[in-house]
Formats: C-alpha cells, structure tokens, sequence
C-alpha cells in the first residue's frame, strides 16, 4: 500500500481496561479491519493503542472500539492523536511498559462467569471440577495483584507457570476467553486445594472440596480461603450449629451473611423482585439484603429479630463447587476474621486466628495479595445503596466535577472506615478497612493507601492529607503522624460537612455551588463540641453553615448510652419528667433489662445527668425509640436499634397522634424530638409497636425534609441526603413527603456509601477545594 494512502492514530484509554480482555479484544478488532500496530498495557493501568492501514478500515476499528468492548470493561475517556504511520508489518500485543502518561483504573475482581462455570461442571473439560477456572472476562483482579500493570508476572500467578496446553490457548488469538488472559490455569499447573484441621494437620482425603461438604453437613465449621480473605462456613438450616458458632465468635446477634448456590436456591429463602435479582446475578456478586421468606428453612438464629437476610452468590468455582455438594445449597459464609480485626488473607494468619472458631480450614496455596470483603447493597425506597462499598466494586474510581491541583490522601473517620486518594478529577476510595479502634486495621489501612500510592505513582510529600476534625478519632491521630512525618499541609474536616461534600462528589455538583444537605447518623464531632448527627446544612465543599438540627438531648453516661439504649431513653425523659416517673416507665415496660445493673444504675445515672454530652444525632434518637418499644435494650453491632426498628415498622400504620414540631430559634430550625416521646408514651397501650414504629420514623423524615424545605434559596431545586442513617426506608419516604410540596428532588448516594464509607471521599473535597490555588 502506498504511503500516502495510510492513516495513522495513536490512541489511550481509560476505565477498566486492564485485566478484562481488553488487549485480545483490541487485537481481533484490528485484525478484523486489516490494520497493523499494536496494543499494551501501560503502568497506569490504561491501555496504549498504535493503528495504521486505510482511513476507512481505520473508520470502522473506531467504531467497533466502544460497540464491541468486553462486557465487563468500562472505557471512561478515550484520547486520540494522529500520528506519522511506522509502516508496521502486522498487529501485536507488547509487552506492557511501566510508564503512564495517563492514568486508569486497577480491575476489580470480576465472578465467575457462565463459560466457566459451565466448563467446571462439564464432565470431560480440562477444568471439570477444578475451583480456580478463570478467562477474560472473569476472576481474581485486584486482590491477586501486586502492582501495575496487570501482567501475569505482577500478580499472584507468577507463581504458576503456564502448561503447555494453557500456554497454547494464552497465545492464540482464537480463543476468545483466554487470549492474553493474565489469570489462566488449569488442574495441571494451576493453584490446589487442601483440607487441614483446627491445629494445621493435613487431611488425607481424594477430594479436599467433597470432604469439606460432608464435614459441613455433619456440623462442622469450616475456614474457606476465597478471593479477598478467608469465610468461614457453617449450616445455616441447624438452630445448634449457628449457635455454636455465634458462642465460638462472641457474636451474639449481628446477622450471618449467606451464600446460595444460584438465584433459584436464593429464592427459596428469600423475596426478591427483579432489581435484587439483576444485582445478584451482577460480574460483582454483592450481598443483597432482601426479605426473607416466611417458609425458609434458614435458623431464626441467623439474624436474629430481623426480616431480611443477607445473600451472595458463588463468585469463584471454589465456591460453587462447595456448595454445589452440601445438602441445602446454601450456607452461612461470614468473614473469617478474629473480633474486630481484618479479614484474614493468609493461611498463617486463618490457622492463628481462626482456630478457636473452627474445626477445619479449605484452603488453597494462590497468595492474597490485598485482602477485600464482600460489598453488601440494600434497598432504600426502591433504590439500592451501598452499606458496604468493596470486592467487585474496590478500588474502581469515581468522577467528580473538579480537578485537584495536588493529590489528597484522605483517612476517613473511625467507624467502617474507607480512605481514598483524589487526583486529576479522580477519587479512588480503598476497600472497606473495618474499625479503627483496632491497631491491625489502623495497619490495613496504610496498607490500602501505599497500594493506591505506589499505582497511581504520587508521592505523600507532594500531597495535602485529610482527615476528621474529632481529635479523638485514632484514623485522624494517624494522619497527624503522616503529615508531620511528610512535611505535608493538614486539613481537618468536620464530619458532617464531609458527607455533604460527598454527595457534591458523587452527583457531579460544582463544588463551590450552595446545596442543602441533611445528615442523619451516629455521631460527629460538633463546631460547638456537642456530638452531631441530626442537621440540615446549607454551603458548599468550602464552607458550610448548620441550620437546622434535631433538638439536643444528654447522653447519660456518655459513650455508654450507644452501647445501651435505654440510658438514652432515661436521658430524653429526664427532660420533662421526674425520678419517679421515669423510674415508672422503666419498670412498667420491663426496660430495666437493658440497664447492666438495674435501677440502681437509674438513679447514679440521673444524679450525673448535668455531666452529660449533648447529641443532636439520629442514631441516637433510634436507639431511645427502640429502647422505648422493647424491641432492642443492648446494642450488640453497629446500628443495632435502629436497625431492628426499622424491621418493626414494615407493617406499621400512620398514628395521627405523634408529632415533631419544628420550631426556629434565632437562624436555625429545631425538630422538638421531646414532644415525640411525650406522645409516644401515651400510645404503648393502645397502639401496635409496628405502627408506632413506622410513625415515629416517618415523623422524623418529615420534620427534617420541612426544615430542609424552608432553608431553600432561589433557584435551589435539589437536596442531597447522607449519613448512615439515610439508608433507612421510612425515614427517606418522611423527608420525600415534605419536600415534594415544595417541587424539590431529594438525591440519594448510590455509587458510595451514605454512611462513613463515604466519608474520606467528602474530606478529599473538601481539601481539593481549600488548596486549589484557581479558587483562592
């Protein structure tokens, strides 16, 4: 061909283009339309494609670059640049270069997909039965690597060398699944099972899967190593087995996560409409909370008190295998970690441990290389929202309407903890990294960071470090000996305007533009050193004003009233009620249950009630209803009240009776949440706790969307919602319900979640903004 005739481009993509059959894809494209070059991968985890051949074959690759992608890729921006033809002779794959000249995202893990499961079912298939088949489109990603970019020998893999027979499938262009897929194995040179028991022996079995089955369906509990960290599993149908490992795990009533074999074993144990089903059946397998069946044979004991269930799908051929030869198909499968600590991701780490919760450990010999639990996704008035953003999501990025001038590392806060990492227009939050109370997750969150820190190839000296403005709070002291230790500028963050600024984020708003925001959680750390939680904001990621808030009410005994309720409840009636008449209620609904030493607890708690902190939060005012209506008196896990509280108003009807009014003292706008219990407590003896429940909530939501209403600005047609709270059905419908009279949209988190998870995320914008030298 003449060189005048030829046509050349240069082109780089960005998203999820590294580890999901890109280049292989980009290569049969290519051949398809008659054009010469090559395609890499770069260390910024994008992909860098050279084509040259006649402007009209040239025309067509473009076109079939977006409409024929892999499923599972996601191309975010594509960069083209007309360069001089090189007069390649054919079209290749390179070997991948460490430079970036851009930046992409690293791969999530990706489940199992149908060609694989199918091959490992398929009696005959060099993968029947064989747990770690993977291709293309599927697998281990994230959690296998070690670095940009995804390359075999940057991964786990390295440590598997291909056959002859995976390596002829690797190089031939027409396999479609395996072509240049880093991740492939096979039962001759891939990763193996193994079966010890609680002390590490080996087990002499022919089949370590089978046998892990039959010791699960006789009882046993069992560690299973999967993608991002060890579960372990356990009959979910044996009222003597859940407790057994409720006992084992001091877990006395935080649910058990379930996995099922597929959506037809998940259906019989579980309500689902189409949306569950499509998020269930989705490359990232999340837990999906969804109403349990009246008729399932799950144990009470798997959630106790609670309506719904928790429920994933197999996401790796281990998975499915192991359930595929238990009885029920279904089976418990909860994180294998000890009490507030990471989830184990080495067999060293599960066998010291795990031992006092298990009987036996199915592990395999493919390293972890970043641990990462399971995402769990709820449904919120119809919408699904994150409880937990993490495997088959982390640590994708998210786009936001702002370019940071310098990178911010971001430490989060305290309670489900996220980091993240912001630079260009990119936030990158970590994997979920659990409390940080516990010194082991303090360390897995430096290591989260230094992972994203190394990919993204930024330096802590060039970057400004976020944090929360509680000066208690152990991830922002971290962060204090990172700035000092980096000579970095510092930006404290208060809690609150953080959420705000991570609706800003996630919806795309201008950061400088004035919003309104409610925040509806547990606690943060208040500008008048009260404890927070129930406001409505008006600003922007620069600057915030409150106003409007719930009424403030005293925490007797401080941190004490999150872990019992009812020292809650004794405070809020404090307010308008007399020792004896508390002393009354706590004995005629039997709430003294809920006091560890009765009601001589009672009166040494009022008598400190003027030393009291103050709390403005929703979490708190759940906890005192549900203490109120005896439906939660100790909170075992995060939430806990309000959670079952929430469960208790499924059936609930209005009560015209109970009301927050909402009153305005000087700028702000106050909900009187005191009034709302001098109502409630005439109606315990008259009305269900259902209904009382339901309107207790849907009152709230009411009070805060007419606050939210009435702090409107001209032009002003939206309002976000965040906080750990806003997840919650009834309270989302309330705030709906007085905001639609006024024609304003309320905008629910969706890509993070509204809880502290998404707090590094708002703490990031927040700095981006203060530091950005176009703004100042």
């Amino acid at each position: 061909m003449p060189n005048n005739d030829l046509t050349a481009c240069k082109i780089r993509l960005t998203g999820i283009v590294q580890g999901v059959g890109f280049r292989p894809y980009i290569y049969r494209m290519a051949e398809k339309n008659k054009l010469k070059g090559y395609v890499k991968n770069t260390g910024g985890a994008e992909v860098e494609i050279w084509v040259e051949g006649k402007g009209s074959h040239l025309k067509k690759f473009l076109v079939d670059l977006r409409g024929k992608k892999p499923s599972v890729a996601v191309i975010e921006e594509i960069r083209f640049e007309k360069v001089k033809p090189r007069l390649y002779k054919y079209f290749s794959i390179l070997k991948s270069s460490r430079e970036a000249s851009f930046y992409s995202m690293v791969p999530p893990d990706i489940g199992i997909c149908e060609g694989c499961l199918e091959e490992i079912m398929e009696p005959g298939s060099r993968w029947y039965m064989y747990p770690f088949n993977s291709c293309a489109w599927c697998g281990p990603r994230f959690t296998m690597m070690k670095k940009t970019p995804y390359d075999r020998e940057n991964t786990a893999m390295v440590d598997f060398p291909l056959c002859s027979h995976c390596k002829d499938e690797y190089s031939d262009p027409r396999d479609i699944r395996r072509f240049h897929a880093q991740g492939i194995s096979c039962k001759e040179c891939g990763p193996k099972v193994f079966l010890l028991d609680r002390l590490g022996r080996g087990i002499e079995t022919k089949n370590a899967l089978y046998e892990a089955a039959k010791l699960i369906d006789e009882g046993k509990i069992v560690a299973v190593k999967g993608l991002g960290g060890f579960h372990i599993a356990a009959l979910a149908t044996e009222d003597d087995v859940v407790l057994k490992l409720r006992e084992r795990k001091r877990r006395p009533q935080k649910p058990f996560a379930l996995m099922a074999l597929n959506l037809e074993t998940a259906k019989e144990i579980l309500c689902l409409n189409k949306a569950q089903e499509k998020l269930l059946l989705s490359p990232e397998k999340p837990i999906v909370i969804a109403l349990k069946r009246r008729d399932s044979a799950v144990s009470r004991y798997v959630a106790p008190q609670l309506k719904t269930l928790g429920v994933m799908l197999p996401y790796t051929g281990l998975h499915y295998l192991l359930l595929n030869q238990t009885r029920d198909k279904f089976l418990i499968m909860t994180s294998g970690n000890a009490r507030d600590k990471p989830i184990c991701k080495s067999n060293r780490e599960a066998l010291k441990l795990l031992n006092g919760f298990v009987d036996y450990f199915l592990m395999h010999n493919r390293r972890i290389l970043n641990r990462c639990d399971d995402s769990v996704i709820r449904f919120t008035d119809g919408h699904p929202v994150f409880l937990r953003r993490s495997r088959g999501y982390a640590p994708t990025w998210i786009n936001v309407n702002f370019k940071f001038d310098r990178p911010v590392i971001a430490f989060g806060a305290d309670l489900s903890n996220v980091a993240a990492l912001a630079f260009k227009n990119h936030i990158v939050p970590t994997q979920y990294l659990g409390d940080m109370d516990e010194y082991d997750n303090l360390l897995y969150l430096e290591e989260a960071l230094d992972f994203l820190l190394k990919t993204y190839n930024i330096r802590v000296e060039d970057a400004i470090i976020a944090c929360d403005n509680h000066p208690g709070y152990l991830s922002s002291r971290l962060a204090y000996e990172w700035a000092e230790k980096h000579s970095c500028p510092l930006v404290k963050i208060q809690h609150h305007h953080a959420h705000m600024a991570s609706a800003i984020a996630e919806h795309k708003l201008d950061p400088l533009e004035k919003i309104i925001a409610i925040t509806m959680d547990g606690a943060g750390y208040g500008e008048d050193g009260s404890v927070w939680g129930g406001e409505v904001l008006i600003g922007s990621c620069s600057n915030y004003e409150r106003r409007g808030q719930l009424r403030y009410q005293p925490m007797l005994g401080g941190d004490l009233a999150t872990k019992y309720p009812v020292r809650m409840l004794i405070g809020i009636l404090s307010t308008f009620l007399d020792t004896a008449e508390i002393r009354g209620i706590i004995l005629k609904h039997k709430l003294d249950k809920g006091l560890r030493h009765g009601l001589k607890e009672l009166n040494v708690a009022l008598k400190h009630r003027g030393n009291s902190p103050l709390t403005s939060s929703t979490g708190r005012l759940l906890d005192a209803f549900s203490a109120l209506l005896n439906i939660c008196l100790i909170r075992n896990y995060e939430g806990e009240p309000a959670i079952k509280l929430e469960e208790e108003a499924v059936n609930g009807r209005i009560i015209d009776d109970v009301r927050a009014p909402v009153r305005r003292v000087d700028e702000t706008y106050v909900v009187d949440t005191t009034n709302m219990f001098k109502d409630v407590i005439g109606l315990i003896d008259t009305h269900s706790v259902s209904s009382i429940a339901y309107t207790v909530l849907k009152e709230i939501g009411r009070a805060f969307g007419y606050m939210a209403s009435r702090c409107l600005k001209r032009n002003m047609d939206k309002v976000v919602v965040s906080g750990g709270a806003a997840v919650n059905n009834y309270l989302i419908q309330g705030i709906k319900e007085a905001l639609i009279q006024r024609g304003v949209k309320l905008i629910l988190k969706a890509k993070l979640p509204p809880g502290d998870g998404g707090i590094s995320t708002g703490q990031a914008m927040v700095a981006g903004v203060k530091f950005n030298e176009h703004l100042i």
